[in-house]
Parts: C-alpha cells; sequence; structure tokens
C-alpha cells in the first residue's frame, strides 16, 4: 500500500469560530512520526467557512497538504454535513490512518465516519505507533498500534484492525506533545468543493452560547493538585493556600472531584485533563495509572504522601513522606520567606 499512496497519515483539523483546537496540532506532530515510519506525508482536513488563514498554522506544524472545504453551511460545526463531508473524501483517497482529537466534535465525527467506511476505530488513546506485524502467517503492512489504558486503566492494551485498509483513532488533547512550528515548511492547499444535500443541513443552528473556560491547566507552569489524602475541606484548603503562594493552579484526582471538593474541570488523570507543567506537586495523591496518565510527562514532580510506599514516589523527581497537615504550613511558610 505505500508504494501506491503517499497520502496515508491524516488528521482532522479541529476549528471554532476561526480558531484550531489545539488537538489537532498535537496530532500533526505525531502525525509525522508515523507517516515518517510510512514513507508518506501527511495531511490536515480542514471544514470551515473562511478558514483559508489556517492552512498557514496547519503547515507550520507539520501538514504537507490541507484538504479544505469552506463554506457558509460549514460555519458552525453540525454532524451530519461534516461527518459525510469527510466521509465521502476518506472513501476517495483512502488514506491509511485518520486521526481524531477526542472532543465532543471528534467523538461525534469519528464513528460515523468509521461506520460508512467500514474501518477500524479506537477512543481515548494515549500513544500510537506503525508497525509491520504478521498475524497468522500473513504479513500487514503499516498497521497502527493504537494504545489505551482498558479495565479502569489497570492495563495498557495495544489494539491493532489488520483486517481494514482505513484504520482510524481518537486522542485525546495533551497527551501527544505540541511541538514547535515551522514557518518556513512548505505545504499544499486542496480546495475540496462542497455539495451538500438538502437532508444533511435540515438542521439549522438558530443561536450558540459557548461559555468559556475559567480554568486552563494545560497551560499552567505551575500544578498544586491534592487526592483522597486531602478529603476534607479544610486539608484542601491547604493545598489552595500553597497553591496561591506559588501563582499557581489548583487541581486534584478523580477522588477529590467525587468527593465535591473542586470541579471536574480540574481533574487530571485517564479521565480527566492531561498535564505537562514545569512542576507538579502532588499531594495526597496515591499514583493510581490513571491519575499518573494524566501527569507523568511533568518537567519536575514532587510528591508529597504519608505513604512511603505509595505508587506516585515511582514518577516523582523529589519526594516527602509526611502527613500533609505537617508539611504544607511548613512550605508555605518557606515560599512566604523566599517570595517576599
Amino acid at each position: 500500500m505505500s508504494a501506491t499512496n503517499k497520502d496515508m497519515v491524516w488528521v482532522f483539523a479541529e476549528q471554532s469560530d476561526g480558531e484550531l483546537a489545539d488537538v489537532g496540532l498535537e496530532l500533526l506532530h505525531k502525525a509525522r512520526t508515523l507517516a515518517k515510519k510510512m514513507n508518506s506525508e501527511v495531511s490536515a482536513v480542514l471544514l470551515g467557512h473562511e478558514v483559508e488563514a489556517l492552512t498557514s498554522t496547519l503547515i507550520a506544524h507539520g501538514a504537507d497538504n490541507v484538504y479544505l472545504l469552506d463554506d457558509k453551511e460549514l460555519k458552525d460545526f453540525r454532524s451530519l454535513p461534516y461527518a459525510n463531508l469527510i466521509t465521502k473524501l476518506v472513501e476517495e483517497k483512502r488514506p491509511r490512518v485518520v486521526l481524531f482529537g477526542a472532543t465532543h466534535i471528534g467523538r461525534d465525527i469519528a464513528p460515523r465516519v468509521a461506520s460508512h467506511t467500514r474501518s477500524g476505530l479506537t477512543a481515548d488513546c494515549t500513544e500510537l505507533k506503525i508497525e509491520t506485524l504478521t498475524i497468522r502467517k500473513v504479513e500487514h503492512e503499516d498497521l497502527l498500534l493504537q494504545i489505551r489504558p482498558a479495565f479502569g486503566g489497570n492495563i495498557i492494551a495495544t489494539i491493532i484492525s489488520p483486517d481494514v485498509a482505513i484504520q482510524m483513532a481518537t486522542i485525546r488533547e495533551g497527551v501527544m506533545e505540541m511541538g514547535e512550528p515551522d514557518s518556513k515548511r512548505k505545504g499544499k492547499v486542496i480546495p475540496v468543493p462542497v455539495a451538500l444535500d438538502p437532508v444533511e443541513i435540515a438542521v439549522k443552528i438558530i443561536e450558540k452560547h459557548q461559555e468559556p473556560s475559567g480554568v486552563n491547566l494545560k497551560g499552567a507552569p505551575i500544578i498544586v493538585a491534592g487526592g483522597y489524602g486531602a478529603d476534607t475541606p479544610e486539608k484542601f484548603q491547604l493545598i489552595k493556600d500553597l497553591a496561591k503562594v506559588l501563582g499557581a493552579e489548583v487541581a486534584g484526582s478523580r477522588a477529590v472531584v467525587d468527593a465535591g471538593l473542586i470541579d471536574s474541570e480540574r481533574q487530571v488523570g485517564q479521565t480527566g485533563t492531561t498535564v505537562r507543567p514545569k512542576l507538579y506537586i502532588a499531594i495526597g495523591i496515591s499514583g493510581a495509572i490513571q491519575h499518573r496518565a494524566g501527569m507523568q510527562e511533568s518537567q519536575k514532580i514532587i510528591a508529597i504522601n504519608n505513604d512511603p510506599e505509595a505508587p506516585i514516589f515511582g514518577v516523582a523527581h523529589y519526594g516527602i513522606t509526611g502527613n500533609l497537615e505537617e508539611v504544607l504550613p511548613k512550605l508555605i511558610a518557606a515560599y512566604k520567606s523566599q517570595l517576599h
């Protein structure tokens, strides 16, 4: 397949109101790694209205080609026109790999496209690789290894789709690292005619209300996170106090979200946000694989836990064994003396 089709790795470039979603740019950088293994090109698929200016950003982040579907009917996302147009393009060009962000839009489109094209699809991947494998004495070239946590995060599963020509995956935001853009890169913009059936655009968007999130964990340089060990409002207040002194964002594990101590948008982990801050301070967090999956790529990790055998110490650069009610006041006092 590699010899006949050089345009084999595609990324859905999600945008809203003329602003590209970070996850599409993250996937373009990962796609370059996959494409290199396949001796292939990388293409982005961009839908919207008056969004041609975004193509230069996609090329700078790794796209060799940008399929541009620009029409006033695509200004706001609607499932049918977006999914059907991508399906037609996939059926025509037959890429080997198609990647979507695991956003609300990506999770809406990907199963529709996979179903229509009879493609393999794995959701919420945390890693992707390309390998040529022999299965039942048959060699399968350019297989996408779709790696994700399974069984509640207790194991890491590698899923393959050897019996289909097209392999698809959704990947959560922040899992893949976004590299630096290269403004000198050259790429090709390929306009794609947009022809929609009236049935596809029967649903009209009358008004759109979108409340921006007040939390940006992905962009925070310092995060102070609490876990089950900070299971009372009084204990968690110490975490907030430390974060305030450091100018950090407050986050937590699923346990403290379930306890109502923080909002779900501040959850870090497999079912929350994946972060890569310069400093991550984990307080009272045991370090189950579900949480580690969302923060283990942090540049520096400090763990504070009263259990010396806690798994979090396995990924921490520095560890403090002790009761948070004793350790945190001392840390807060020390930082205040240094910062003021």
